[in-house]
């Protein structure tokens, strides 16, 4: 391994970086087992926090609406809580997820395939909140800001993401202070955070204290990183929802280090999860030859649309050395890529899942 003073950038060398390492020992991935799971634990569920996890008192917590509003609202925990409250399965991926198989390799948190969770989130719909706020008609985003703060890209700054006007007030977006039956950990954003179902996480901002209506555009540090690049220099373009992605359980057992999975002989039962934040997911395919040939996955969908959907497909394996591969395509016509297409921040990676199993 080796050290890296560069605050992003590519990578010089195949070596994950001391601060790379330093970054995948704070921020956790999913173990892919734990897609057994319709609902993923809170331990289990992916996490990445930019900053530091601020030190949050409940009691005093305010939420301050503002801007270009004829109402300005400060609301307290408590007002929150008093609101029509709604539970709602959503799927959380990280746009980063699948970094780490990039070459040559982005230099940011060194994400594999775990990136990802499924939870019941607890809290009350946005869209009211923001209609008693009364934004002016010249408002065109909405900046939302959380309380880590600290320094990216050179720039000291509070993590803020901003929505359009009418994305922030689609129904199904939420402010939420529970996860799974109980109160949000402070990982998870305590005592606040939005949840935007169906965009990648960067979207779903923690710890949040302020909600700004501006009349233009919102380009802050956040918006900039999160986009699509040929490289530094290019304008790119706004990574905004979830590509359509299948996963595969792990079948059989694993060897220690190289992940390798181990099975015997016969009949197997191959399954996974698969989500779109464009849309329903309306097939998975399953090879294992390689990619060779291709057949299709029996699929299952969730009781809410914004949550995977499972898929299962049967295989009679006999013995060899195979790569399983899982892809799937959803409503509005995306499908997953046999390679993923390269940019500079490695963000939106959705390559179809490659399983390395052993038959004996």
């Amino acid at each position: 391994m080796t050290k890296t003073d560069t605050p992003a950038g590519i990578a010089t060398t195949d070596e994950i970086t001391l601060d790379e390492l330093q970054l995948a020992a704070r921020n956790h991935g999913m173990p892919l087992e734990g897609l057994r799971y319709d609902v993923t634990p809170v331990g289990l569920h992916y996490l990445l926090i930019h900053f530091d996890i601020p030190e949050c008192d409940a009691d005093s917590w305010t939420l301050d609406i503002g801007g270009l509003v004829d109402e300005p609202l400060t609301l307290s925990l408590a007002d929150i809580k008093a609101r029509p409250a709604v539970t709602r399965r959503v799927t959380m991926e990280c746009a980063g997820n699948g970094r780490a198989r990039l070459l040559p390799r982005p230099l940011s948190q060194p994400w594999l395939s775990e990136a990802v969770g499924t939870a019941e989130w607890t809290g009350t719909p946005l869209a009211p909140i923001l209609a008693e706020a009364a934004p002016k008609v010249e408002a065109v985003d909405v900046v939302f800001e959380g309380a880590d703060h600290g320094i990216q890209g050179g720039i000291e700054q509070d993590y803020e993401r901003a929505l359009s006007v009418a994305d922030a007030s689609r129904e199904e977006v939420m402010l939420v202070y529970e996860v799974n039956g109980g109160p949000l950990p402070p990982q998870h954003g305590y005592p606040l955070r939005l949840v935007v179902p169906g965009w990648y996480g960067m979207t779903s901002v923690k710890w949040l204290r302020k909600v700004t209506f501006v009349g233009e555009r919102f380009d802050g540090y956040q918006m900039q990183a999160y986009r699509l690049r040929t490289d530094a220099d290019d304008p790119g373009e706004a990574v905004s929802r979830i590509q359509p992605r299948a996963l595969m359980i792990p079948p059989g057992f694993p060897e220690f280090f190289s992940r390798t999975r181990h099975i015997d002989a016969g009949p197997t039962r191959l399954e996974g999860r698969a989500w779109s934040g464009w849309g329903t997911i309306t097939g998975v395919e399953v090879s294992t030859d390689g990619g060779r040939n291709w057949r299709v996955a029996a699929l299952e969908q969730s009781a809410d649309e914004v949550a995977w959907a499972s898929w299962i497909f049967d295989w009679d394996a006999i013995p060899g050395e195979y790569t399983l591969l899982c892809r799937a395509s959803d409503s509005s016509g995306r499908a997953q890529p046999l390679e993923q297409p390269w940019n500079h921040a490695g963000l939106s990676n959705n390559a179809a899942q490659q399983v390395q199993i052993s038959v004996r």
